[in-house]
């Protein structure tokens, strides 16, 4: 008998679908040996060894899988395919084997990884097996070890000088609050600046048609050639904030614009051209949880608990990545699938793949996708054969459009722009667009943002039927949502995608943060926290420091560094601080 384990029940049954014969299949029911709680549990003193324990809610699990691998005649780890899963699969060789005079000592252990839980890939995998990837545990417990130091030192120190004992500070928790923090400073400073904007109402006669007078929309947008727009530019702490202002600062300018428009108003230029909008990579898990938090207002935990049902029961691919490559067997099914159900002519000549921007990004892995191409949302749900509940279908087939979407080509506009100038100098201007092929848009749908302008020609008169002004205030950079704070945090390298949820639902409990109205707004302990470590540990608070930290954890899951130094190079300076 071959024993798979895996950490899951569900991903265990999913496995056993397509898996007979010979094997069985068994969860280890998460994590299996984990650092104490109730102590440091790292030896500072000797190279920062860990002390690793088995908890005792997961005792019991641990006998059973020890007993069950005495019967067995190999033990394949299938656990997640990413650090974690590295160093699960990691404890769970090392427990099994530790009694030196167990059965199991001589017993042959091998890694498998796969990407979507599915028989070709799952039977693709048993056939090229590996041994464990140091390097990858290395960085694993490097990062394990760094953050317990971190919080272990410093959240006694934050109780004794913010008199709270349920306090915590986090390497990376911390600097997500700080930018939390550090914005709603920069919105309780910002000065509002008085601007105003002109919009005509033009109404354009088509004597050849016969039809009625149409009417045109067009923004004020300079006079003999100097423009009315300006733009601002502020400098904050997680970088550069822009917003468009006008040099119309009151109504009495604006007034007196209206009163000075001369006519006739003349069709001074029509500029037409084609315009061509190219689909989105499919999702990576930062991508993900932006979407999702956008269009169907999850929080990260939330879809991160989805994407995990998804997985498990083997309809996408590993929720955990910031990778946008597609592999060769789905752009296959997926221009199949669209050549099929939408015609030739929405198959681009060749196949689109995705690079992505990310220095560290593992292009191994996969984006996200759904497992088959032509598993559409409505299939899914008609199958009914899976435990998913309409939140499930919702994210799928968030997935299932962006992944297709990516194989589509692109949509193309006409678009044009009309200007209207006045006899003393003043000129409108029009924008409209018209969808000419809808290409991807097949998939996503349509935005509701097409205006679709009259056709007019250069030299022709129009009539104005109104000039209205309109007062505005200039706005201070948005407070952060959780899709545009994991947005930042990935931008700024700090964190990997299995953090970026934790890291939210964290700041949250500790009560560092609240939502309001969807914005993530620091309370008066967060802002205190904060004020601390900054004064007191600026570099650990620092967005380029905590930054360099993950690529030291990526270099040494490359191998190309050895996790003690990073370790020792980090705590020296932080113990003098401490």
């Amino acid at each position: 008998m071959q024993l798979i384990i895996v950490e899951s029940p569900t991903k265990a049954r999913t496995l056993t679908r397509f898996l007979k014969g010979d094997y069985q299949i068994e969860a280890t029911m998460g994590h299996i040996r984990d650092l104490p709680k109730a102590a440091l549990g790292v030896d500072i003193e000797h190279d920062f060894t860990p002390s690793y324990v088995i908890p005792k809610l997961k005792q019991k699990r641990v006998g059973e899988l020890k007993k069950i691998a005495k019967g067995a005649d190999a033990i394949i780890l299938a656990t997640d395919p990413d650090r974690e899963g590295e160093a699960i699969a990691f404890h769970v060789q090392y427990v099994i084997r530790e009694n030196p005079k167990s059965k199991t000592q001589n017993l042959k252990f091998s890694r498998i990884v796969f990407h979507e839980i599915t028989e070709h890939a799952t039977k693709e995998a048993l056939a090229h097996p590996r041994e464990i990837d140091l390097p990858l545990v290395d960085a694993q417990q490097a990062r394990r070890v760094l953050d317990r130091l971190v919080g272990y030192k410093l959240s006694p120190l934050l109780w004794q000088k913010l008199s709270k004992r349920w306090l915590s500070a986090g390497r990376v928790q911390s600097v997500a609050v700080r930018l939390i923090v550090e914005r709603e400073r920069e919105i309780a400073k910002f000065t509002n600046e008085e601007y105003w904007t002109i919009t005509g109402e033009f109404r354009i006669k088509n004597l050849e048609l016969r039809i009625e007078d149409q009417v045109m929309i067009a923004q004020l947008v300079s006079k003999e050639g100097v423009k009315y727009e300006k733009t601002l530019t502020f400098d904050l702490f997680d970088g550069k904030y822009t917003t468009t202002t006008s040099t119309i600062s009151n109504q009495s300018l604006a007034d007196g614009i209206v009163r000075d428009l001369k006519p006739p108003f003349t069709v001074s230029a029509v500029d037409k051209k084609e315009v061509k909008r190219y689909p989105y990579p499919p999702y990576t898990t930062s991508t993900l949880q932006q979407d999702a938090g956008r269009r169907l207002y999850f929080s990260a935990k939330k879809t991160m608990q989805l994407a995990q049902k998804l997985y498990e029961e083997g309809v996408i691919t590993y929720h955990r990545t910031d990778s946008v490559n597609l592999a060769e067997k789905f752009i296959t099914e997926a221009r199949n699938f669209i050549k099929g159900q939408y015609g030739e002519a929405y198959v681009p000549e060749t196949a689109r793949r995705y690079k992505s921007k990310s220095k560290v990004a593992q292009e191994a892995h996969e984006a996200i996708r759904p497992t088959e191409a032509g598993e559409t949302h409505d299939k899914l749900q008609m199958t009914n054969d899976k435990d998913l509940n309409r939140d499930h279908y919702r994210l799928y087939e968030l997935i299932w459009k962006r992944a297709l979407a990516s194989q589509v080509k692109e949509a193309v506009f006409d678009s044009t722009t009309i200007d209207i100038t006045t006899s003393n100098g003043y000129v409108f201007e029009a924008q409209g667009s018209v969808v000419k092929f809808d290409g991807y848009l097949k998939i996503t749908g349509r935005d509701n943002d097409e205006v679709i302008i009259p056709n007019v020609t250069v030299g022709q008169t129009v009539a104005l039927q109104e000039a209205k002004p309109e007062q505005h205030f200039t706005s201070p950079p948005p407070r952060y949502t959780e899709a545009s704070l994991i947005k930042t945090l990935e931008e700024k390298g700090i964190g990997r995608p299995s953090t970026y949820a934790p890291i939210i639902s964290t700041i949250q409990e500790r009560q560092y943060v609240t939502r309001e109205e969807k914005k993530l707004v620091p309370t008066e302990l967060g802002n205190a926290v904060v004020d601390f470590l900054v004064k007191y540990f600026s570099d650990i608070m620092a967005l380029p420091f905590t930054a360099a930290m993950e690529d030291d954890l990526d270099a040494i899951a490359n191998g190309e560094k050895q996790w003690v130094p990073v370790i020792r190079a980090f705590y020296e300076p932080f113990g003098k601080l401490l």
